[in-house]
């Protein structure tokens, strides 16, 4: 059951996507122990790699080198390369739309209000991953990790989304599962609800004090105003 510090008029809804809106983290942590493997270094258990997610693959891969030796810079440009090809050749080989997600997205859109994707992953790996799994579709916009200069926690992201649709941060909603979407909202004056089910480490997601808790994607119908249709939004 959902709970909330109040209803949100959510002109503008932005969705995180690695475990808010997809557990890719199977195929994340086969792609991160493939290349342990090749370097002759001992793979990785699934909840440690998913401690791991939201800060761009590129993160997760240093910090997995670093459970045996923090790596070099030039040591991490090569795993890269081996983790971009395997990830891109699996991207979807487990990975999978959470129940209610997709009917969440599509009755936002149903209700007039526009809606964000907006991740630290790569664009080479969001948009690909939306595509087949056919959540393209329902967004208006796609934010990925180097889309643009700077990404979650910083609120660029955030504030770029709600002037792209010439509303106030405050009339937006950013929904996620970590640290990266709370301390992205509270810079960017917008308000947030987390997902409880998502990937924030060992540390319980009801400890960022969001604005809302969401047990299911779909209860976030449940906290928002009634809207009227998207021509009808203005600048608030």
């Amino acid at each position: 059951m959902a709970t909330a510090s109040r209803a949100f008029p959510a002109r503008v809804v932005l969705l995180d996507l690695d475990g808010t809106l997809v557990d890719t983290a199977p195929d994340l942590a086969a792609a991160a122990n493939h290349v342990l493997r090749k370097l002759g270094r001992e793979p990785a258990a699934m909840p440690v790699i998913r401690g791991f997610i939201g800060n761009g693959v590129r993160e997760l891969v240093r910090r997995a080198l670093s459970l045996t030796r923090v790596p070099t810079e030039a040591e991490l440009d090569d795993a890269m390369v081996d983790f971009g090809a395997y990830y891109a050749a699996h991207l979807t080989d487990h990975s999978r739309v959470y129940p209610g997600a997709a009917e969440t997205l599509k009755r936002l859109k149903d209700q007039g209000r526009h809606v964000v994707c907006i991740t630290n992953k790569a664009g080479a790996f969001t948009e690909p991953l939306l595509d087949t799994l056919g959540l393209r579709p329902h967004f208006d916009l796609v934010l990925s990790g180097d889309s643009l200069p700077r990404k979650k926690p910083d609120p660029l992201p955030l504030t770029h989304a709600a002037a792209y649709f010439d509303v106030s941060p405050a009339a937006a909603l950013l929904v996620g599962d970590s640290r990266n979407d709370t301390e992205a909202a509270r810079a960017a004056g917008m308000p947030v609800a987390c997902v409880t089910y998502g990937y924030n480490g060992d540390e319980p997601v009801a400890a960022l004090r969001p604005d809302a808790l969401l047990d299911n994607l779909l209860e976030l119908l449940d906290i928002l105003e009634h809207a009227p249709q998207a021509r009808d939004f203005g600048k608030v």
